[in-house]
């Protein structure tokens, strides 16, 4: 039997904590069950409290006191830990049926998601054929603001495309809290960002050269690029105007646009229309819909359904 859950993942502030609330709101109101999984050992308010909490295994706090690491070291230290104790993650999941959503609220440390291969373990354990065999999808957040400093914003888009290689499992890419950039930008150009584009760091170089005005260092630079220094960023001239630093985030803009892969739905989780848009992409990724058994309505489904005739 299938079950069927999402890894709720992103940097630090990105609103996770609060999309798995309004998820789990949104679920209930639409009268389906979930299972919420807390993995986040640092992690202490809770709206809905987690039917699963990895502090109920280890804390954050417990360890960098004993163990004296600091934060980073502390977590990837936790999740080792919950790896040679995978049971406290498989008797609970076990026993749930398909018409469960699963869940799991990520902490958001972003080494998890890039280069260390904890997360990709624990993936492959809870989709492993044959064990609990759970459909994953990973809902990655990315804020909203991130879009007002392109650079920054393709960092984070580069953080997405780097957890979907990792992880190997559909992947649904979110721009959270979308109340805080609604007066800052235009509803079209903000649309432009929902499938990153080189053109989007081109188009900032640009104003950037305009706003040096026509007439400084024009005549230098010309004479740069004639002897063919003008490419190299390790040049201190290059450095201390942000050569370097433009070179490189178009290199990264480049990559992302060379593979294609990740395009950002938006949410705004005080809005169900948004949540459940949300939820639907989801759905569709892991195939629930499509596992569920048609059921025979209640006896109060039947009753509204009469009284509305």
């Amino acid at each position: 039997m299938s079950k069927f859950g999402v890894v709720v993942m992103g940097p630090a502030g990105a609103g996770k904590t609060t999309f798995c609330t309004a998820l789990i709101q949104h679920l209930r109101h639409s009268k389906r069950s979930c299972f919420y999984i807390n993995l986040d050992p640092a992690a202490e308010d809770f709206t809905y409290e987690p039917d699963l909490d990895i502090k109920d295994l280890i804390t954050l706090e417990d360890v960098m006191e004993e163990m004296h690491l600091g934060p980073n070291g502390g977590l990837i230290y936790c999740f080792e830990f919950l790896l040679d104790n995978l049971d406290f993650l498989t008797e609970p999941i076990d026993p749930l049926s398909e018409e469960y959503l699963i869940i799991i609220d990520m902490p958001g440390q972003i080494e998890l998601y890039t280069h260390i291969p904890i997360l990709p373990t624990l993936v492959k354990h809870l989709t492993k054929t044959g064990s609990l065999h759970v459909n994953l999808c990973a809902a990655y957040l990315l804020e909203s603001s991130f879009v007002v400093d392109r650079a920054k914003f393709f960092a984070g888009t580069l953080s997405a495309m780097s957890a979907m290689l990792m992880l190997e499992i559909p992947h649904v890419n979110v721009l959270s809290k979308m109340d805080l950039v609604k007066d800052l930008m235009g509803r079209r150009e903000l649309k432009r960002f929902l499938d990153p584009d080189r053109s989007l760091l081109e188009e900032e170089d640009n104003d950037d050269d305009h706003g040096r005005g026509e007439g400084e260092g024009n005549g230098r630079d010309e004479k740069e690029r004639d002897e063919g220094g003008d490419d190299d960023p390790t040049r201190p001239k290059n450095v201390m105007r942000g050569r370097a630093f433009k070179q490189l985030n178009r290199a990264v803009a480049q990559l992302i646009n060379d593979f294609s892969m990740v395009s950002f739905l938006k949410l705004d989780v005080q809005d169900e229309d948004s949540v459940g848009a949300i939820l639907s992409y989801i759905d569709d990724a892991i195939q629930y819909h499509e596992a569920q058994e048609p059921r025979e309505p209640k006896n109060d489904e039947v009753q509204m359904g009469e009284w509305n005739e």
